[in-house]
């Protein structure tokens, strides 16, 4: 009997911890599942640069007939007194003033900017130019975003109106205004935003503050078949008003014609009464 008691107190023993190891882990894993749940992170939103708009002086006059004669890949625009000349590494563009003001656009970086405005500037010395590289500075920046959820621009253009301005009827987006860098924001709602502002560094930070504003509106993206739904719809009803509108045209000069032909036809019957009196008058 002795025995038999101890068996059956060690079974029950092995069953009571196997029930509390079952407990716990159950509540671990509902504590793995509430942390997963909580350390979620935040989509990633990747800023792209678009364009870098930089200036600079070379403090000499430049003659731009020389230029458009020796230089390669140039274009001479007369009627602006300027010339477009085009680089392949780095992709820029510089657009040269007689005065010895040139911009370079076109670039991704400030350091390719910099470096496609000395290979402007060393082009024009080998013309036979002395240039001085003197005034560098990068004086636009053109970036997008696009944000993994959609905006509800109505709502947040009325509640920042001392920063925000949309008018729907002049362009698609809102636009807002961060005075302290000088940024502009094209708020659209897609979810797209483009930047503008006088460098990377304030385009991130741009970024970094619009970012919890319109967090506050977002919506559900609208998905690609509904877009271009939407888009064909709105072809379609443009394509009707205007062949609506040509129709009415077309009726409106039918019209003209006829009254004018109707008034010519009156003209004419008067015209031959009056030779029918004329003659008679010479026949009495």
């Amino acid at each position: 009997m002795n025995a038999q008691n101890g068996i059956n107190q060690s079974i029950i023993h092995t069953i009571d911890t196997d029930i509390k190891q079952e407990v716990v882990s159950e509540q671990n894993g509902d504590n793995n599942c509430q942390n997963e749940s909580i350390e979620e992170p935040e989509p990633e939103v990747d800023i792209t640069i678009n364009n870098v708009v930089a200036s600079f002086s070379v403090k000499c006059h430049l003659n731009l007939r020389q230029i458009a004669c020796k230089g390669s890949n140039v274009e001479y625009r007369r009627e602006q007194s300027m010339i477009l000349m085009k680089l392949r590494a780095p992709r820029v563009t510089a657009s040269i003033w007689s005065s010895g003001k040139i911009s370079c656009f076109g670039a991704t970086t400030e350091d390719s900017a910099k470096c496609g405005a000395r290979r402007v500037a060393r082009s024009l010395q080998k013309m036979g130019f002395k240039v001085k590289f003197n005034d560098f500075q990068v004086v636009n920046v053109l970036g997008t975003c696009i944000l993994p959820f959609g905006i509800k621009i109505n709502e947040f253009s009325s509640e920042h109106r001392k920063y925000c301005s949309y008018e729907p009827e002049l362009h698609p987006g809102a636009t807002y205004r961060m005075k302290d860098i000088r940024a502009v924001l094209k708020v659209f709602q897609t979810g797209s935003i483009t930047i503008t502002a006088r460098s990377i560094g304030h385009i991130q930070e741009a970024v970094e503050r619009i970012y919890p504003l319109v967090h506050e509106y977002r919506k559900p993206k609208p998905s690609q078949s509904s877009q271009t739904s939407q888009l064909a719809k709105n072809n379609r009803k443009i394509k009707s008003e205007n062949r609506t509108n040509f129709i009415k045209d077309e009726e409106e000069d039918i019209e003209e014609d006829i009254e004018e032909e109707n008034f010519d036809i009156v003209i004419d019957e008067e015209e031959s009464d009056e030779d029918t009196d004329d003659y008679s008058d010479k026949s009495d």
